[in-house]
């Protein structure tokens, strides 16, 4: 007897299937880790794909082809923060076209915080302490 590892499609066309028997997601996901088990998505995942049936989006695909998210390099990011330090996250997630999340992934990676509107480093370097104590 073979054992069947379901695929993500798989998994989101049940989860339509549930939301059509006005299962609710938690529901759903017990029903999926009941039959399944541990090639089962988590419940917050049922949660997300229900509320996009709600909203009637019932695209079963992949959102991006590859799977991955778009790669951008620091010196992009920061770039776009010398032009304008005032941006907020979402400002430069829509310029550089990657998510919110992975904007703010970077900056804590490259040291950056908003303060009084703007991004300046974490950090202060000693040439910038010296600065401070000058005026």
């Amino acid at each position: 007897m073979s054992v069947y590892e379901p695929n993500s499609r798989h998994l989101r066309e049940v989860l339509i299937f549930c939301f059509n028997m006005k299962k609710s997601a938690a529901e759903a996901h017990q029903m999926l880790s009941n039959t399944y088990g541990e090639a089962t998505i988590s419940e917050r995942t049922c949660r997300e794909w229900f509320q996009r049936f709600k909203n009637g989006d019932f695209n079963v695909e992949d959102r991006h082809s590859d799977g991955r998210e778009k790669v951008f390099e620091d010196a992009e990011l920061e770039a776009l923060l010398d032009q304008d330090s005032c941006q907020n996250q979402e400002e430069l997630a829509r310029s550089l076209e990657v998510t919110q999340q992975a904007i703010s992934k970077r900056l804590q990676v490259v040291g950056m915080i908003q303060k009084q509107g703007n991004w300046v480093p974490y950090e202060l370097k000693s040439r910038d302490v010296t600065a401070f104590v000058c005026l």
